[in-house]
């Protein structure tokens, strides 16, 4: 008799979230209030940046992942935008090199130094403008180096080459309307847009054509995101007609009718999906809400597979999220968000379960390093490539809790031989009636067997205790051989009739 599988099997299944201690967390920080559906925060495997309040212009602060605690009011920051900054991103192949958009209509990329800010940075190394409106999105090419997408509300979605400070394309007329977000492929060529015109596009830059076209894929009027999975396949958030959030999975061969779609509440905070293209998890945080949604993306129907919740009790402003060479992989993390309170930023780690202690291979599959894969000309002279990948195994460190730990003074103490314990113990209490002259020879072997294990403490304290143990024990002998010799008399004044 056959029974059927009601419980799916996944690897993922049991991923836990687990938020870090309170010293751990990044305390003191005014986040931003801008009203823009932006994270508000960038992570990489170095810094943590995070978009905050700044009086007469926009400001970001660039911590070191070590400096946790309480941050300083007058902490330096990066304020080099006459208006509020509503987006910041990491170049993936340079951990110092960070690009800003804001609502002063320029694009400015920063050079963070090696140990972090020691005062403010005001002079961007490349200032890009071409916006006529502000910049809301901002978005490196995942293979190409130096090439940046930025897009605004004046509809237009600019690619630059950082390196030379130039405009690479220029994509105008292909949104009627404002851009919720931009996503692009894993190989960069091509990238998605979610627009407030309910459709979602997928773009060919360097031809400047919209390859592929949904409608209403969403049929609610609230802010919609569209990321690109690594199969080229393409994961929406958005509201359905009643204003009910929902996800869905879309073929980009044919966006007829989504593969899955699936209704998760009625909440009203733009859901933000973030996508492990090694693990195939999209992981959901709404604005707002006080939860991070996970789903597996498989190849059988229904697609989109709801693994777990991870709940806490304050609302998050915005979510960082860790690249996956940033994580800690002999503790099977394979997740780590940063969550922004309206007053701090608080790590929180999510980790599969596993009783072994070595590499996970599973887990950990070769992932996106930090090399380019190209320079910005080759990509513009039509060259497409995957990312540069890396084993995460070097960054595996075996657990401390494998350390051989001897502890040298329990190891003596023990390793005194029972005879003389034994001997010493019953020597007062030896009635005069017994010959006790057997046991001497084993009181006398004790010394010796103490001196061997003498040899091996080296630090002089340790030697000098054990002299001073060895010389005790050889008083005790003494006294016991004293103790024999005056028995044996008594015992042979017995045998003689003398009282």
């Amino acid at each position: 008799m056959s029974f059927r599988k009601v419980v799916r099997q996944s690897k993922f299944r049991h991923v836990f979230g687990q938020p870090v201690k309170t010293e751990q967390c990044y305390d003191d920080i005014r986040v931003s209030r801008v009203t823009w559906d932006s994270t508000f925060c960038a992570v990489n495997p170095s810094f943590v940046a995070i978009i905050v309040e700044a009086s007469g212009g926009g400001a970001f602060l660039v911590l070191p992942l070590h400096k946790t605690g309480r941050i300083d009011k007058s902490y330096p920051t990066v304020c080099g935008h006459t208006g509020p900054v509503l987006d910041i991103d990491w170049c993936p192949h340079n951990d110092h090199v960070i690009a800003s958009g804001s609502e002063d209509c320029t694009v400015m990329v920063w050079q963070i130094p090696e140990n972090g800010l020691s005062q403010p940075l005001t002079e961007p190394v490349v200032v890009l403008e071409g916006h006529s409106k502000r910049v809301g999105i901002i978005s490196w090419h995942p293979t190409a180096r130096n090439v940046l997408l930025s897009a605004g509300c004046d509809n237009v979605v600019l690619i630059w080459n950082v390196g030379t400070a130039e405009e690479l394309y220029r994509l105008e007329g292909l949104h009627p309307d404002l851009i919720y977000s931009v996503s692009w492929s894993r190989d960069g060529a091509r990238f998605c847009t979610a627009c407030k015109d309910k459709s979602v596009r997928v773009i060919d830059p360097r031809r400047g054509t919209v390859v592929a076209e949904k409608e209403r894929a969403h049929e609610g009027a609230r802010p919609m995101r569209a990321i690109f999975l690594a199969d080229g396949k393409i994961f929406t958030t958005g509201f359905s007609r009643m204003s009910e959030r929902q996800l869905a999975l879309w073929d980009t061969e044919n966006l007829d009718e989504p593969m899955g779609l699936q209704e998760l509440d009625s909440s009203n905070g733009a859901l933000l999906p973030f996508y492990d293209p090694d693990t195939n998890v999209v992981y959901v945080c709404g604005k707002g809400d006080s939860s991070i949604r996970y789903f597996e993306i498989t190849e059988e129907p229904p697609y989109i597979h709801f693994l777990n919740t991870f709940t806490s009790k304050e609302p998050q402003r915005g979510m960082g999220w860790m690249p996956k060479r940033g994580l800690d992989v002999s503790k099977c993390e394979i997740a780590r968000f940063y969550k922004l309170h309206e007053r701090k930023c608080e790590p929180i780690i999510m980790t599969v379960p596993r009783k072994s202690d070595l590499f996970q291979d599973d887990l950990y599959p070769d992932t996106a390093g930090p090399e380019a894969a190209m320079e910005a000309e080759e990509w513009v002279a039509g060259r497409t490539a995957g990312p540069v990948l890396v084993s995460l195994r070097q960054a595996y460190v075996p657990s401390k809790q494998r350390d051989l730990k001897v502890n040298r003074r329990t190891i003596l103490h023990e390793s005194r031989p029972p005879a003389a314990t034994a001997a010493a113990a019953a020597g007062p209490t030896t009635p005069p009636s017994t010959p006790p002259a057997a046991p001497a020879p084993a009181r006398l072997s004790a010394p010796p067997a103490l001196g061997t294990a003498a040899s091996a403490p080296t630090g002089g304290g340790r030697l000098e205790e054990v002299l001073q143990e060895v010389a005790a024990l050889r008083a005790l002998v003494a006294e016991q051989g004293q103790r024999i010799a005056r028995l044996e008399e008594q015992l042979s004044r017995l045998e003689n009739g003398h009282v």
